[in-house]
């Protein structure tokens, strides 16, 4: 791994801003990024990752305001719902907002958000200052990232870097539920 390849949160923040994809440390496997308003971040990141459009994404915050353009009005009883385990590795499905893109969304009517706990995932939106896409670093058939070598490995110089930090402590990555129905669609 060459250094120019690591970042620190003021340098990923100005790749984000420029539209370029980035990897960073989460609360079990590295993860790719990039602004979830950029769709030519989101198409690059679809095709780094050789993924269909129609799966959609993950968007993380480092606050519930972060959410809330990509969210439809939701029962404050389900918000509450979802924030008893906020910060925290539960993903939630949303009802989406309308304006939603589904290059973001794929072909689902929620959205999958999360309020991540891990420190840098976390100091990352907060100075991007809005939530960001997260997938896991790997190839969709591959295994995901563990380290910023394996990253490299994957992505080189597809990438424009990645942020310093270390995993946190999860072994799998994030549990997925259903806000509406409870339903768990992967386990954590």
């Amino acid at each position: 791994m060459t250094d120019h390849t690591l970042l620190d949160i003021d340098a990923a923040v100005e790749h984000l801003h420029a539209g370029h994809v980035i990897a960073y440390p989460t609360e079990a496997v590295f993860g790719l990024g990039c602004d979830p308003n950029n769709e030519s971040a989101v198409r690059k990141l679809l095709s780094l990752k050789g993924r269909h459009e129609s799966a959609g994404f993950v968007l993380i915050a480092s606050r519930f305001s972060q959410l809330l353009p990509w969210i439809a009005e939701t029962k404050e009883a389900l918000v509450n719902k979802a924030m008893q385990t906020w910060p925290g590795p539960v993903t939630w499905l949303f009802p989406r907002a309308d304006n939603v893109p589904d290059y973001v969304c794929g072909d689902h009517d929620t959205v999958a958000v999360r309020i991540t706990a891990h420190e840098a995932s976390r100091s990352l939106c907060e100075a991007f200052g809005s939530a960001l896409i997260s997938s896991s670093a790997n190839h969709t058939a591959a295994r995901p990232a563990r380290s910023a070598g394996e990253v490299e490995d994957y992505f080189g110089h597809y990438l424009a870097g990645i942020l310093t930090g270390a995993l946190g402590g999860a072994n799998r990555p994030c549990e997925i539920r259903d806000l509406v129905t409870g339903t768990i669609i992967r386990r954590g």
